[in-house]
């Protein structure tokens, strides 16, 4: 007997993880054993039918790497293989059923159907139009009045199959209802279009989920109706998002497009779906698809339901994407590179062979690059590592040292670099550890990164590296206007009154200046008429007062507005050449300047 086995899924969407597993252990089941594998879409249900959803089932099964041998686009002879292209065929299978006495005409409306419900509302049908004559069925007909066709299940008896997976099913017959076959509008019901269709496509195995189990005495009952060979069965046990929950279409949960635009890799897909109710004899997890052809066996089926756990799956698309050359992690990547803050600005092949030993799945490359584009502004506390006994200012002194040696090579390789880092250590009496770190933070302020000080250098280039180093020197100095900006805009903008407060102690400071030199202009009127014992001590403590005011608005104003060292001398110059003798109000309006720049 030649093994022939179906995937039949109905067009409503994006293919379900479930149905997907369907497919694939129909797909292996067949190869395994040197038989054909059959694509048949099962179109009967229009109102669920989604345009354009059978060009995504052949894309999944494309991209998933799942060859059939027989289908809509492939005749094996057996076909149409789309139901709604068979219509005509399933009535005249359907009236041929009710010749056999396995099924019959029922014309009750749809007020008989409704009172047929009991008190917990489910409705069972009772065979009322079971016993009439053909000669008022033939009646009915040529009056044109609507009907369907039911089943005609025995009301008494057991039926008995035996499934591949579970073993023994038995249902008693009065569990059953007489469902419907034919439809009032003359398309066949789900259940027996399989029944048709598997019989003359001659499927030898039916491969479906364990919903089927109960139901599928129903269609053994049509077979032996019929007088048709039974297939063999094969339940499968449903996949869970949780112990409680199945994943469900209707839902929203996981389909094989969702997967793919989280960044796993086709292979990884397939694999860890397999392993979804599966296990080979002996226990591998990770198998390409001739590996999973070779090793797939019934036996290793489980019976109970399997937890879709993203964790393992992402372990899993890590050992591929580990296997991928930079060029292939690239082609795969970059529309992930695309999303980034760091998109076009770095060499994506020199990203590639950081990122390789470190993704998961492909949609974490954004957050583990953007750093790169992060870098003004970072916590200076990351120099602070008890584990590697840093602080800021052995930071600040491997930084003073490093930046002369970074300007300096026209060697900007991994290997150079870490020879500078090695003489840096050396010369220093530093740790290793602790140079390596100090780079690394320098070059992108980030606590994680996906290489080391050495890689981030490469990655960087010359410029950028020696430009984000003597940033990081300068800011660890405490002489970088944007820590005081980003207080302002990070604290002091969500509590204004401080702005207030500073504002109020500045003028006193500006007010008991004033005053000061008011006394000092005094006394220097005191020191020309002879009568000031004390005017050169006075003298001295008022330029002290006033060296140390100005030294604190040039503080602020350099850290406020960024002055150049040419502006600050300038300033500088023109404050100390103020002749003594100058009015009190020109310095007040000097001093209330500064202040007005300050804030």
């Amino acid at each position: 007997m030649e093994i022939r086995t179906r995937f039949a899924p109905s067009p409503t969407g994006f293919m379900h993880v479930g149905n997907l597993r369907t497919c694939l252990y129909g797909y292996l089941f067949a190869k395994k054993n040197n038989g054909k594998f059959i694509l048949r879409i099962e179109d009967t249900d229009q109102e669920r039918y989604v345009e354009g959803a059978v060009e995504i089932i052949y894309n999944t099964l494309k991209k998933a790497g799942i060859e059939h041998d027989e289908g809509p686009d492939k005749d094996g002879g057996v076909g149409p293989y789309i139901q709604s292209e068979r219509k005509s065929l399933y009535l005249e299978y359907a009236k041929k059923l009710v010749e056999l006495g396995g099924a019959y005409y029922c014309f009750c409306d749809k007020e008989r159907l409704d009172s047929l419900a009991g008190e917990n509302g489910i409705k069972k049908y009772d065979k009322h139009c079971l016993n009439l004559s053909k000669e008022e069925v033939q009646v009915k007909l040529n009056s044109g009045v609507p009907y369907v066709i039911r089943q005609n299940i025995p009301t008494e008896g057991v039926s008995s199959y035996v499934d591949m997976v579970f073993g023994e099913i038995s249902v008693p017959n009065c569990d059953m209802e007489d469902g419907v076959l034919i439809k009032s509008d003359g398309m066949p019901t789900y259940n027996f279009a399989n029944v048709v269709d598997d019989h003359l496509m001659k499927i030898s195995h039916v491969i479906r989920g364990m919903e089927y189990l109960s139901s599928t005495p129903k269609y053994n009952l049509m077979y032996d109706a019929f007088g048709w060979e039974r297939p063999q069965y094969m339940h499968l046990p449903p996949i869970m998002r949780d112990a409680t929950h199945k994943l469900s279409k209707r839902h929203g949960d996981a389909n094989f497009e969702d997967f793919l635009a989280k960044g796993y890799l086709v292979p990884a897909i397939v694999n860890y779906i397999a392993l979804l109710g599966w296990a080979p004899s002996d226990n591998r997890e990770k198998m390409t698809m001739a590996e999973l052809m070779e090793a797939f066996d019934v036996k290793g089926i489980s019976k109970s339901g399997s937890i879709l756990d993203e964790a393992k799956m992402k372990w899993l698309n890590s050992q591929y994407i580990k296997e991928l050359s930079e060029d292939e992690f690239v082609e795969l990547a970059n529309p992930f590179f695309e999303q980034s803050k760091a998109a076009n600005k770095y060499d994506y092949k020199k990203l590639a062979k950081l990122l390789i030993p470190r993704v998961e799945i492909l949609s974490d490359i954004p957050s583990k690059i953007d750093f790169l584009e992060e870098f003004e502004g970072y916590d200076l506390e990351l120099y602070e590592n008890k584990k590697n006994k840093m602080d800021k200012q052995i930071a600040l002194e491997i930084l003073e040292k490093s930046i002369p040696e970074f300007e300096e090579t026209d060697d900007f390789s991994e290997e150079n670099l870490q020879n500078i880092i090695a003489r840096i250590v050396e010369e220093g009496g530093y740790k290793k550890g602790q140079v390596y770190l100090t780079i690394r933070l320098a070059l992108t302020g980030a606590q994680m990164t996906p290489g080391g000080a050495t890689e981030m250098a490469d990655l960087l280039g010359k410029a950028e590296s020696v430009r984000r180093l003597k940033y990081s020197f300068e800011r660890l100095k405490g002489w970088v206007w944007k820590d005081i900006y980003l207080l302002q805009k990070n604290i002091w903008h969500k509590k204004r009154y401080w702005n207030l407060i500073l504002l109020c102690l500045l003028l006193l400071a500006i007010a008991c200046n004033s005053l000061w030199w008011e006394q000092s202009f005094l006394a220097l009127q005191r020191q020309k008429q002879g009568n000031c014992t004390n005017c050169n001590q006075r003298k001295l403590k008022r330029q002290h007062r006033q060296n140390i005011w100005m030294t604190l608005c040039l503080l602020w104003v350099r850290m406020k507005l960024q002055f150049s060292k040419e502006q600050e001398t300038l300033i500088w110059t023109q404050w100390q050449s103020m002749p003594v003798w100058q009015t009190i109000k020109k310095r007040v309006v000097l001093r209330l300047w500064l202040g007005i720049c300050i804030f």
